[in-house]
């Protein structure tokens, strides 16, 4: 049976008070353009429905490279655009792999 390459990241972005509208209007416009980058399995933006200030940002791709060549393209400068425009208080990246296929 082969081995899934497939891999995922998720990043954690705690809203400053009274931003988290701008926060979810900056964010928003990653999910179409990285829907359609080579490579994306599955995008999605998700608000905390417990903490009103924190959304989650993940993406599953089906390999490395295609992951790194996400991060290594334009659409990363909105975390650019989060801090400079000093609305978020945290930003959490993380990567994962599929540990040896035990997610099958």
């Amino acid at each position: 049976m082969p081995q899934s390459n497939a891999v995922s990241h998720m990043t954690l972005v705690r809203a400053r008070a009274g931003c988290s509208v701008q926060v979810e209007a900056c964010l928003s416009q990653l999910i179409e353009p990285t829907l359609k980058t080579p490579g994306c399995l599955h995008f999605v933006l998700q608000h905390c429905q417990t903490d009103p200030l924190l959304w989650q940002v993940a993406g599953y791709w089906q390999d490395e490279p295609s992951m790194q060549a996400y991060f290594n393209s334009s659409l990363m400068d909105v975390y650019g655009v989060l801090v400079h425009q000093q609305v978020v208080d945290s930003l959490d990246f993380q990567t994962f792999n599929d540990a040896n296929g035990l997610n099958r």
